[in-house]
């Protein structure tokens, strides 16, 4: 998809993925699967399909533009789960595959009879992906979670923002995307264990969970001093230099806090006695006078144009960096260089822009090798035909009865 067309599909090649559920959570952890090579199978209702389908920021009429970023790598089945035909359908595709992935309510696929219990009766190096807003277990478990609950929950949303207003959320679903990163963590994971013992097992992804094991040392803070962390807009208390710094065109983000890049900073900026100041000698210090000597770094950096600045950053080893959108990340070479941002071919927009996949392997590369399927039950025949020998006239009774 990326115009190579030696293109080998990544270090996941031999794995074959069930994707059931909708939205985020559960998709993005398959968009990761197939990045990485996984032959990734969603299922959907049939008739309805996948909210992602149309959500997302579009022109009128057209297609969701992001739907084609996490259903790329995909093949599109329909399967109606609430039907007992449906099931046992689902059941035939358990036998040859690798990950069950779900983002259902729990009990959901239970109360199908396609619990793990049952399914790994069927397959026993079955790897069952759930991912949920609370997890499988507890009190909590059957309520419903959306990503933003998640965050909220397990802590970011109170110190996300200006402590002049209420929580913010961030501009993209991260809870969602998380729960869907500790999931695919998690599912590999799983994988080296079966290779060893031959057992699959079940990989439980709680959206809160997710989001808590990404807030630092907020709880060990709180145990043991009582500290309550607070909204700070741009900056961690007590980590400087670390902010965004006008400058006389723009903005630039400088984190130097550090013992030896605020060395380095204090060179760039002439100040030569700055790193023995007691205000500034240490990590300590500089937290203590945050304010102060923000002060100090913008008053400098405002008399700098923002491409004058950095490269003064880049010339002295201090980090440094635009605060960029889509247009400034399409027109970097070094986004360029290393083909972070690829080009697609698209059934209905033609030539896409999106991102690549991450990570990058030096032996299996990743990457997009079919573009998300744009029909519900595309790969209808291709899937239960291929893999489960369905002929014509038992694709034309599951038709019939409305199963796919």
């Amino acid at each position: 998809m990326s115009g190579d067309s030696t293109f080998k599909r990544g270090p996941l090649s031999d794995l074959r993925v069930l994707e059931l559920g909708t939205l985020l959570a559960g998709p993005f952890c398959g968009q990761l699967l197939g990045d990485m090579g996984a032959e990734v199978i969603k299922i959907e209702p049939p008739g309805q399909g996948d909210p992602m389908r149309v959500w997302g920021r579009q022109k009128a009429g057209e297609p969701s533009l992001w739907w084609p970023v996490v259903a790329r790598n995909k093949k599109a089945v329909t399967l109606d789960m609430r039907q007992e035909e449906g099931q046992s359908v689902f059941k035939d595709l358990v036998k040859n595959t690798d990950f069950v992935l779900e983002n259902f309510r729990p009990g959901t696929m239970e109360k199908w009879n396609c619990g793990y219990e049952e399914l790994s009766k069927i397959n026993p190096k079955l790897i069952m992906i759930r991912v949920s807003g609370y997890g499988q277990n507890g009190p909590y478990s059957h309520r419903a979670g959306f990503g933003a609950i998640g965050e909220a929950m397990g802590g970011l949303r109170y110190v996300c923002g200006d402590p002049s207003t209420p929580p913010s959320r961030m501009g993209i679903s991260i809870g969602d995307e998380l729960a869907a990163t500790f999931a695919c963590v998690g599912a590999l994971a799983a994988l080296h264990h079966r290779d060893k013992t031959g057992r699959g097992q079940v990989v439980d992804s709680a959206l809160y969970e997710a989001v808590l094991a990404m807030m630092e040392s907020l709880i060990t803070e709180y145990d043991k001093t009582g500290y309550i962390r607070e909204r700070t807009g741009a900056i961690l208390p007590n980590v400087a230099p670390s902010n965004v710094y006008k400058t006389s065109d723009g903005l630039v983000l400088i984190a130097a806090n550090q013992d030896t890049v605020f060395s380095r900073l204090c060179e760039a900026m002439q100040q030569p006695t700055w790193p023995t100041d007691p205000r500034f000698v240490n990590h300590q210090a500089r937290g203590a006078n945050q304010k102060l000597l923000d002060g100090l770094i913008e008053a400098w950096t405002q008399t700098l144009p923002t491409k004058k600045a950095l490269e003064v950053m880049d010339e002295y080893g201090v980090p440094a960096g635009q605060i960029y959108r889509a247009p400034e990340m399409l027109e970097d070479p070094h986004f360029k260089a290393r083909e972070a941002i690829i080009t697609t071919k698209h059934p209905y927009f033609g030539d896409l822009k999106m991102q690549n996949t991450v990570p990058k392997f030096s032996a299996t590369p990743g990457g997009v090798h079919s573009p998300a399927p744009t029909e519900l039950g595309q790969h209808n025949d291709e899937v239960l035909s291929g893999l489960l020998g369905y002929g014509a006239e038992r694709l034309a009774q599951l038709r019939a009865a409305k199963v796919i």
